[in-house]
């Protein structure tokens, strides 16, 4: 077995000790040019390190296991991985042939601006209060981050942030519904989680080929300071203004361009069409 390995900030080859204990991997560092060049990927980080990887992932097709070790690690979280502990007696079952890789879906963003770009995401991308609170929280230090920095960042805008006017086309096949309102929030998740735990997405499947939309209408800043709490255990569903539905891809249209950010990194500005790429990423994750 061959494995490279990637670190991201914070994280070192110190990290590693504990998978080359008793390990007869062959370990290197840094992502292999070719898929021929190792037989998997650890990537020790949060959602913001996998997401710049993931084109040459998606290149590369070798099976990937996720070490959380990152500010936010949703997507780590979405794979049954919440700790180091976790990652490791996964490998070990990997590496001994009791555990295949599986393929996931991603996302994909391609601002009409620019058509001839392909943006990855593997957990959610959103924009208006999600992506206001993703460009404050990336702003704070690594530590806070990591300690609750995009809810400490949300709160304020839920008494600030404006509605915006905003038109979503969701197409299934040759079916197509449009709606426009004023919108507060919208995600397009791939996954349940994003912003270090909060379930924006509780129907979230990521191996179903079809994003999850979540849009919050309007509200009273009193009523959307009530409504936060509830994001953590999926209850926001139950909210009329709030509305949830699944599709395979999405034209995204604003009056004027607003920033839409995935997997906390800032990706590109409306309009653009989301959608999946199934099966585009090979897992090594728990199965319980």
């Amino acid at each position: 077995m061959r494995a490279a390995v990637i670190f991201g900030l914070g994280t070192s080859p110190a990290d590693l000790k504990l998978f080359q204990a008793g390990s007869t991997t062959e370990w290197s560092q840094g992502l292999p040019t070719s898929s021929g060049d190792a037989d998997a990927i650890l990537i020790f980080g949060g959602d913001g390190t996998i997401h710049r990887h993931l084109p040459a992932l998606v290149r590369l097709k070798l099976p990937v296991l996720i070490v959380p070790s990152g500010s936010g690690n949703d997507f780590a979280r979405a794979l049954k991985l919440r700790s180091m502990r976790d990652s490791l007696r996964v490998w070990r079952d990997f590496e001994s042939g009791k555990l295949s890789a599986r393929p996931v879906d991603l996302g994909v963003i391609v601002p009409f601006a620019s058509p001839e770009r392909t943006h990855y995401f593997c957990c959610v991308a959103g924009c208006g209060l999600d992506s206001a609170a993703a460009r404050s929280a990336n702003r704070m230090p690594r530590w806070l981050r990591g300690h609750g920095g995009y809810a400490l960042a949300l709160l304020p805008l839920l008494l600030k942030l404006p509605a915006f006017s905003m038109r979503l086309t969701q197409i299934n096949g040759a079916d197509r519904a449009e709606a426009g309102k004023l919108t507060l929030l919208a995600a397009f998740a791939n996954t349940q989680f994003y912003g270090d735990g909060m379930r924006i997405a509780p129907q979230a499947d990521f191996a179903d080929g079809k994003l999850d939309v979540c849009r919050i209408s309007k509200l009273s800043p009193l009523k959307l300071l009530s409504l936060f709490p509830t994001v953590y255990f999926g209850r926001h569903l139950l909210v009329p203004e709030v509305e949830y539905s699944r599709t395979e891809r999405v034209h995204v249209q604003t009056e004027t361009p607003i920033e839409i950010y995935a997997d906390g990194e800032y990706v590109c500005e409306t309009p653009a069409e989301i959608s999946v790429a199934a099966g585009a990423l090979s897992v090594i994750h728990s199965p319980r």
